[in-house]
């Protein structure tokens, strides 16, 4: 039996972002507002992690309402309608389904139907994982415009009274569309993970526990062991993505790393020999912690600002619960 020959799908050579868009929690909570409960002050929050104000969003708003108001600005941003998007990747931790997928509700929303829809749960490293798939899709023809959004409401997992993560924390979306390009405008993506430590950064229990009497799960982390792992490990990834896109750290103009906390941002670049030059993301110092959103809100911020033109090179890089990572060179939209 002679059996056919399967036709593969096949795109672009080249993929970029083409638009991007942000939104954040409409309540910005200083410190002096969190520092009670967790026997604080002002100062020393500032001190440890650079933060001023986090935004959270109300109560009558959850994450997919963020995430629909991002992924409007990037269509629109990107001089597309919602028809012209293929496929929706949604990264969250903080959607309280299991099923059905929220990157199917918000594609519905802004009426991107029938484009493929899924949600992906990669923490703070989240969003450059989606750019890499998106990357992926558009390469080998499965999808013209991706719609890659990080959207969380982490305010929804936080524990007034602790120390190690909730006083971090923040809420927002921020949303890009991957489309095909001329030219090269996102390098390959650098990524991995260590199940091994896992524990670093977790959820308290599991909602299953809820029914036995364990409370609302929050956010934990090991602050000391993440601050390690991030600033000694994390830089040569990112030094991995420089390589991997055939430039050097001489050549970008932007570093967006993850959100996290200013002093793993500062160690990041002494490690990474960055020049003055170069325009850092601190979107941390008035936004917060937003995880899967922090590196597109940061972005987002840069270009509206003007503190980076279109075209430019940027370094991103995710890091967070996991442990996950990924990183990727960029050219900004």
């Amino acid at each position: 039996m002679t059996r056919p020959t399967l036709t593969q799908a096949t795109g672009p050579a080249h993929t970029r972002i083409l638009g991007i868009g942000g939104v954040r929690g409409e309540n910005l909570v200083t410190n002096d507002e969190i520092a009670g409960p967790i026997d604080s002050s002002d100062e020393w929050i500032r001190q440890r992690t650079g933060i001023i104000t986090r935004a959270r969003a109300g109560a009558d708003s959850d994450v997919l309402d963020l995430a629909e108001a991002a992924a409007r600005q990037a269509i629109a941003n990107a001089g597309l309608t919602a028809a012209d998007i293929d496929a929706v990747i949604l990264s969250t931790v903080t959607y309280f389904h299991q099923t059905p997928a929220g990157a199917a509700i918000v594609a519905d929303r802004i009426g991107a139907t029938p484009a493929a829809a899924f949600d992906i749960s990669a923490a703070c490293a989240g969003y450059c994982y989606g750019i890499g798939q998106a990357d992926a899709l558009v390469r080998a023809g499965t999808a013209r415009h991706v719609l890659v959004i990080g959207a969380e409401k982490m305010s929804d997992f936080v524990d007034p009274t602790d120390r190690s993560i909730s006083f971090l924390l923040g809420d927002g979306a921020g949303a890009v569309v991957v489309g095909p390009s001329d030219t090269p405008g996102i390098g390959p993506t650098i990524w991995g993970s260590d199940g091994g430590q896992a524990q670093a950064i977790r959820q308290t229990h599991s909602w299953k526990e809820t029914q036995n009497g364990a409370g609302w799960p929050t956010l934990r982390q090991e602050g000391q062991s993440v601050f390690k792992w991030a600033v000694w490990q994390m830089a040569p990834v990112a030094q991995k993505a420089l390589d991997a896109a055939g430039v050097t750290a001489d050549d970008i103009e932007a570093f967006i790393p993850h959100q996290a906390n200013m002093r793993i941002i500062d160690q990041m670049i002494k490690q990474l020999k960055l020049p003055e030059s170069v325009v850092v993301g601190r979107d941390i110092a008035d936004t917060g912690n937003t995880s899967a959103a922090s590196i597109p809100l940061a972005t987002e911020r840069l270009l509206r600002e003007g503190q980076v033109p279109s075209g430019a090179l940027a370094l991103q890089i995710g890091f967070g619960a996991g442990l996950v990572y990924a990183a990727q060179v960029v050219v900004l939209p």
